[in-house]
């Protein structure tokens, strides 16, 4: 049966739902944002008269845009808000947290998270987070005869199926790649699939009949595929994804899967040697490097090297 496994990393919370030592899907949470479902208090900075909404500002600085705001709460006051959806960094711009009011008096209890609800481990089976997260990184995942690229935009994440064979076939054998990808990048808001072009009809309905077995269990809408091979998914979108944190924010990304690294180094050796590349021991904060000798008991020293890419950082056990 299938289980949510979070580890409790350094800047980072991680989740697994793993069923018979395979990764089904993965979640992402970095330590200090206001993600999806938290309580939080926040100060009014900005409403217009009448409206619901307002700009708001947490006591972390964080701009949100709220709604469902009671009419006697004005500029200047502080409220009591639930985010709907964390921010969300994009090329060139910061797209505001969501939020809506939750007063003293709600009787509602908030949806737990895999957080809640999910088994924490010290480490996940080895290998499963590793291939979840490279993956990511590549934003790649193959698959007989071919692969699946996904990408982040502004407007939409985008699905591209490249490889060999004729459209129906590519297409059909793309699928279990393309479900994998949803559900290991955490994938939401407004996602397009281009498969190859099928021109007869038959085609594809047969491969829509496919991906819509392939995503019975992924809660979504979706359009038809039209004659270009295009298919649109919309799914609830609550925070930025893997596939946005390790596209948008890679160096902060790379920074914490390096500590997760380090902590988990084997062998002898009372000093804790990283290796990164410069770029990432900027994003090194000094609490994240105390907590990782906490956790190890080892004096940690970082060494650069410009030569290395973002994603190679790595750590050893050294006598000196």
């Amino acid at each position: 049966m299938a289980e949510w496994l979070v580890e409790e990393g350094i800047g980072e919370t991680r989740a697994l739902l793993i069923e018979n030592d395979r990764a089904l899907a993965a979640r992402m949470f970095w330590i200090g944002k206001e993600c999806a479902r938290t309580i939080l208090m926040a100060k009014i900075v900005s409403r217009k008269t009448g409206s619901s909404r307002a700009l708001c500002v947490s006591e972390r600085g964080t701009e949100i845009n709220a709604d469902g705001l009671p009419r006697d709460a004005s500029e200047g006051s502080q409220v009591r808000l639930i985010i709907t959806r964390e921010q969300i960094a994009e090329q060139g711009r910061l797209k505001r947290a969501q939020a809506r009011y939750f007063g003293d008096d709600n009787p509602h209890i908030p949806p737990e998270t895999v957080i809640d609800t999910g088994t924490i481990v010290r480490r996940f089976p080895a290998g499963l987070w590793e291939d979840v997260w490279d993956s990511a990184a590549i934003r790649t995942l193959d698959f007989p005869g071919g692969s699946i690229i996904v990408s982040t935009t502004p407007a939409m994440t985008l699905i591209d199926v490249d490889g060999e064979g004729t459209p129906r076939e590519l297409s059909l054998a793309a699928i279990p790649s393309i479900a994998r990808a949803l559900q290991w990048f955490d994938l939401g808001g407004s996602i397009g699939i281009d498969f190859p072009t099928i021109p007869d009809k038959a085609g594809r309905k047969a491969v829509d009949a496919a991906l819509s077995e392939a995503l019975d269990d992924w809660p979504h809408e979706r359009t038809a595929m039209n004659g270009f091979g295009f298919v649109q998914l919309v799914a609830r979108l609550e925070g930025p994804s893997l596939l946005h944190r390790l596209s948008l924010s890679r160096t902060g990304a790379c920074a914490r899967m390096a500590l997760r690294r380090a902590e988990m180094a084997q062998g002898t050796g009372r000093v804790l040697l990283m290796s990164v590349h410069p770029a990432l021991k900027a994003k090194l904060k000094e609490a994240w490097l105390v907590e990782l000798a906490q956790r190890t008991g080892k004096e940690v020293r970082i060494e650069t090297n410009p030569k290395l890419a973002l994603e190679a950082g790595h750590a050893q056990l050294v006598d000196q």
